[in-house]
């Protein structure tokens, strides 16, 4: 080959480079968007662990080096309290001194892949947030749909293999435990109710159809900060879709549906408590239970904790504190990171949920097309943020797939100086 053609070549190469790495990018964000739905989707079934919600994602996170998605600088604040929690969770794993090492170098580990999934969607949702919100929702309701009526049926005893669905009479459905299955359905029941509240009629009623089976489905886990959680973040969201979505018209049209829905739940309620079972269950459940009193019930605990947290400013490390003079958890998120992580690491959880909070708060104060999104968002975080005192939320998958969607959402308001869009295109 002469020295002309040589250089004919090399230059064709080089022409045709980025057009193959274009192609390449092209492809990868193709798939990079039915991952991210399967991934979500996967969000629902965690009986085993490893879950297949942790295997998806690293597929996720392939596709989206692939893609070469783009980071915001909004997001950066949420990268460095990662990047400071590490050091933190690592010094804690070496405090332990009855659990074993792996297992506390595995719930770390855990810990810190969540808070990457946040990071990861915060830049996802910042661009093409209508559409990649849409995707997130859709997969997440179909997931929560197909919980739910798993769970119902499992609990009536109408499917196969009832009781790996279910847990001391209570419905878990695709969950190790009911605590956990009940909240997760909020926030999908969150989106539908708002359709309910601000969309056709056509949306209206598939909100409505979606909101009954996934309170259903939140009845019958008997979890009470299930119970809670739905109905306060429905008020909440029945209020800010009220004072700050809603129409002169439309605000009639809620306070109608509002009472016609009340009057729908308590019957629907009245009717599942008159199956014999279903009314015993509720009656123990409604009632104060034995274990969270005393020393050695869940706030003696807590309180015992909390002393422990502040003689510890490196933490015990995961699992220790139930080798201690108590064998269980204090079920309190708050005191949990501060023995686990010391007061570097919770001092860091504690300021990753005020930054959320105040995004969430933020972007609701702003006239916004993404405010419609945001709505059911902060409803939801905000009230698990309280239900956190007294349940272990730390490892939640939805809460921290919350935490990335508010970023994400709240980074759009900031970039898109639009006060208004078509509600078809932005309510979910």
């Amino acid at each position: 080959m002469n020295e002309e053609t040589r250089a004919l070549t090399d230059k064709f190469a080089s022409d045709l480079a980025p057009i193959g790495l274009h192609v390449m990018r092209a492809r990868a964000s193709r798939m990079l968007a039915w991952s991210v739905g399967f991934w979500i989707f996967c969000g629902g079934f965690v009986l085993i662990e490893p879950s297949p919600y942790e295997l998806a994602f690293l597929a996720v996170l392939v596709l989206a080096v692939l893609a070469n998605i783009d980071l915001y600088r909004s997001s950066t604040g949420l990268l460095a309290i990662i990047v400071g929690f590490v050091p933190f969770a690592l010094i804690a794993v070496f405090q332990v001194g009855n659990s074993t090492l792996v297992n506390a170098m595995v719930f770390s580990a855990v810990t810190v892949f969540l808070l990457l999934t946040s990071y990861f969607l915060a830049n996802y949702v910042a661009e093409a947030t209508d559409r990649r919100m849409r995707l997130i929702m859709q997969a997440y309701t179909i997931a929560a749909l197909c919980c739910a009526i798993i769970g119902t049926l499992a609990y009536l005893g109408l499917i196969p293999g009832a009781e790996l669905f279910t847990l001391y009479g209570r419905a878990k459905a695709t969950f190790k435990d009911p605590n956990v299955f009940g909240p997760f359905l909020v926030l999908p029941a969150m989106f539908a109710l708002q359709r309910v509240l601000l969309g056709t009629r056509r949306e209206q009623v598939l909100g409505a159809l979606v909101y009954a089976v996934l309170t259903v489905g939140v009845f019958l886990s008997f979890s009470r900060g299930a119970w809670g959680h739905l109905l306060a973040s429905s008020l909440i969201v029945l209020i800010l879709c009220f004072c700050l979505e809603a129409r002169i018209q439309e605000k009639l049209q809620i306070i109608l549906m509002t009472v016609i829905g009340a009057i729908a739940m308590v019957v629907g309620i009245l009717g599942l408590l008159s199956i014999p079972e279903v009314a015993e269950l509720f009656a123990v459940r409604a009632q104060g239970q034995s274990y969270d009193m005393g020393e050695t019930g869940r706030f003696g605990r807590q309180g015992y904790a909390f002393g422990l947290a502040l003689e510890n400013p490196f933490g015990l490390g995961p699992f220790e504190f139930r080798t201690l003079k108590i064998m269980e958890e204090p079920h309190n998120v708050y005191v949990s990171v501060l023995l686990n992580y010391g007061w570097g690491g919770g001092g860091l959880y504690f300021l990753l949920v005020a930054l959320t909070l105040w995004r969430g708060v933020k972007g609701l104060l702003r006239a916004s097309p993404y405010r419609l999104m945001m709505i059911p968002l902060v409803a939801t975080f905000s009230v698990l943020v309280l239900l956190s005192a007294i349940i272990d939320t730390d490892h939640w998958r939805h809460w921290f797939l919350l935490v990335g969607l508010i970023w994400g959402v709240s980074a759009a308001i900031q970039m898109d100086p639009r006060r208004t869009a078509p509600r078809a295109q932005m309510l979910l």
